[in-house]
């Protein structure tokens, strides 16, 4: 038998039930949200109610910079940049335990006056490009900071606006625990970011589009560990991803890339050229890389560390005239380096599987590519599953070349271009899929190379290689 339960309210019972009801509607109308507020030790500062102006032509940056640095001496909090519009700003200091919040609909215009950009913001770690020393947004010494919110923030890097001098948008020093996460990075000047000596690094979500000047870069790590990217798509006049070391005690390692999405006017995933310090222990998979006028994945020691010891795996490429260039050689790309460049020491411990590359609507010179030198080879490659569309066209006479550049000192010059590029090569390779040389301990298991006209050339050559 079920049993009954009630309540027996007294008329004084209910009164004050409906006292207390009232009461709380009351105050809860009243109530307004202040410019800022503390929340045991997290403070929120929106920077409209301090007087940011969202017009695109009032300079903010004293009162967007006074916002950071309040949070951050509380302890910690979110700066927000909301109400659509479009905040202008020249260059800001992030700061430890700060979030920047920009809302979505809502931009961070970077200034078009390069006297609104400050001088101490460190510098490009490339020689000869002094001119993107400046920069937007730059963090020191910094921890637990993080970028969010679904908004956008602008470089304004039109060549119209910077023709000489061209910030990068980010640059973090020595820092460690960031997040970006969920935003727009349209527009820079130059390099999109620059990561130097950083650890504990999580970027997901973002959109990268930097085509409108030169050297558009989208993520650099230079010297960074425990990285991990996902999530994310890039439209880069330049390389979309660098993994580089430009200090010999810095090493890049621990590196992950998944679930991203690459165009690119150079190359999707660079690796290496800035090498000074070893470059390890890095997985990409699960990747796209659509219309990259060079190269798929750009891998390259040239400093005298050891680059080594990375798997790529389940990319799908379309337009990609080579889905890999490696090389191994010796040349100085540090602003910091000796002119000396240090002996050359180990590249190896490679694996490549499960691609499908599409370039049937290119030209004859597509292949992957790898080259070690006579006297210092790449060792341990491991290439298996691949399926290529080629256009093909390979002639005779490509197919009968021998004597193919190496890249040595006559071949590498001090002055422009000066890196290890396809185009020093001068000419197609013997090969429609697959050449290399000077390699020890290379495997291809599965490598499957379709032409769509007549090609001359064999599908895999080559020289000097130790299977």
């Amino acid at each position: 038998m079920k049993k009954s339960c009630y309540f027996n309210y007294t008329p004084i019972t209910i009164l004050i039930v409906l006292i207390c009801i009232f009461s709380t509607k009351t105050i809860a109308q009243h109530v307004s949200v202040p410019t800022q507020a503390n929340y045991g030790q997290r403070k929120v500062v929106d920077i409209a109610l301090l007087g940011a102006k969202n017009d695109g032509k009032t300079l903010n940056t004293a009162i967007i910079q006074a916002a950071i640095d309040d949070c951050s001496i509380s302890g910690g909090g979110t700066v927000y940049v909301a109400g659509g519009g479009k905040y202008l700003t020249g260059t800001i200091y992030m700061k430890s335990f700060v979030t920047l919040h920009i809302d979505n609909g809502t931009t961070l215009l970077a200034s078009s006056d390069i006297s609104d950009y400050t001088d101490d913001t460190h510098k490009n770690m490339y020689k000869n490009e002094p001119h993107m020393d400046k920069c937007l947004i730059f963090a020191h010494n910094a921890e637990s900071f993080a970028f969010e919110g679904h908004g956008t923030i602008d470089g304004n890097g039109y060549r119209d606006n910077f023709s000489q001098q061209r910030p990068m948008m980010m640059r973090f020093l020595n820092c460690r625990n960031i997040h970006l996460t969920n935003l727009n990075l349209v527009n820079p000047a130059s390099w999109t970011s620059a990561w130097l000596y950083c650890d504990d690094i999580t970027v997901s979500g973002i959109r990268i589009h930097s085509r409108v000047n030169f050297n558009g870069d989208g993520l650099d790590f230079d010297g960074c560990t425990n990285v991990r990217v996902s999530n994310s798509s890039f439209d880069t006049s330049d390389d979309s991803i660098c993994l580089q070391t430009s200090r010999t005690d810095r090493p890049c390692r621990d590196v992950t890339i998944s679930n991203c999405i690459f165009c690119s006017e150079w190359a999707g995933i660079r690796i290496g050229l800035l090498s000074r310090g070893d470059i390890c222990s890095v997985t990409v998979t699960n990747c796209t890389f659509r219309n990259i006028k060079d190269s798929g994945l750009k891998i390259q020691m040239n400093e005298g560390a050891e680059l080594k010891n990375m798997t790529f795996s389940n990319l799908v490429m379309e337009n990609v005239p080579r889905p890999v260039f490696m090389t191994f050689c010796r040349i100085r790309t540090c602003v910091d380096a000796p002119m000396e460049v240090a002996p050359m020491k180990y590249m190896g411990n490679f694996i490549f599987q499960n691609i499908i590359v599409d370039n049937s609507k290119g030209d004859k010179n597509s292949c992957f590519f790898f080259s070690g030198m006579p006297n210092k080879k790449i060792e341990n490659i491991l290439i298996s599953d691949i399926f290529m569309f080629v256009s093909g066209g390979g002639t005779a006479e490509d197919a009968a070349r021998d004597s193919i550049p190496e890249f040595d000192s006559q071949t590498l010059r001090d002055e422009f271009p000066g890196w290890p590029e396809f185009f020093l090569l001068e000419g197609a390779m013997p090969a429609s899929g697959l050449f290399a040389r000077h390699v020890k301990g290379l495997t291809v298991n599965n490598f499957l190379v379709k032409t769509q006209t007549e090609d001359k050339r064999e599908k895999i050559k080559f020289i000097d290689v130790d299977q």
